[in-house]
């Protein structure tokens, strides 16, 4: 049997980026078919996965990436979908899960997110590969798994509307909170 704490540990950084990738998806598909409280709590772990992943990629792996042959440009180019999508997200979480105009902002949110993570996947991850040995790669995932564990699992819950609690401003307190470790855990 095989300990997950282990297999992590060896896992690389573009590894448990793709699987974090993999469970993006998994929580999208789950949007589509949850309702009520489930919808919010799986909306609310979307929200996460998204910041810290996004913010460990901005903080992490992009500044190795852009120096490679290549890279600069490439990294430019995802940094200007993750713009995208935060302004996107930043909406939804505005919204709330049950609010009219939800549903087509979630659909353009996950195309691009999963548009996203095909370009990196092919084009960034490879350069990123190239670039770094295994014990760098792996350096880098132990700093991307601290931000995780340390960032917050419950965003701040925005006033009473008559819909109900919504999540105001979660992902720009997340991103801050999560940029902020990463930099701790890099020395910065």
């Amino acid at each position: 049997m095989t300990d997950r704490h282990s297999t992590e540990s060896e896992e690389d950084v573009i590894a448990l980026l793709t699987r974090q990738h993999q469970e993006l998806r998994a929580l999208f598909r789950e949007l589509d078919t949850a309702t009520g409280a489930q919808r919010a709590e799986t909306f609310r772990q979307l929200v996460r996965l998204l910041v810290v992943h996004e913010t460990a990629e901005e903080e992490v792996v992009h500044p190795v990436a852009r120096r490679a042959a290549g890279g600069a440009a490439i990294v430019d180019a995802r940094v200007g979908e993750e713009v995208r999508a935060k302004k996107l997200l930043g909406t939804l979480t505005e919204l709330g899960p049950d609010a009219e105009g939800f549903d087509s902002l979630l659909i353009q949110l996950r195309e691009d997110v999963l548009a996203h993570s095909r370009h990196e996947e092919q084009e960034e991850f490879p350069r990123l590969r190239a670039q770094c040995d295994e014990e760098k790669l792996r350096r880098m995932a132990g700093v991307v798994r601290a931000a995780e564990a340390a960032a917050p699992t419950r965003p701040h819950l925005g006033p009473a509307r008559p819909t109900g609690n919504v999540l105001v401003a979660t992902p720009l307190a997340l991103v801050e909170r999560v940029r902020e470790l990463l930099r701790r855990a890099m020395g910065h």
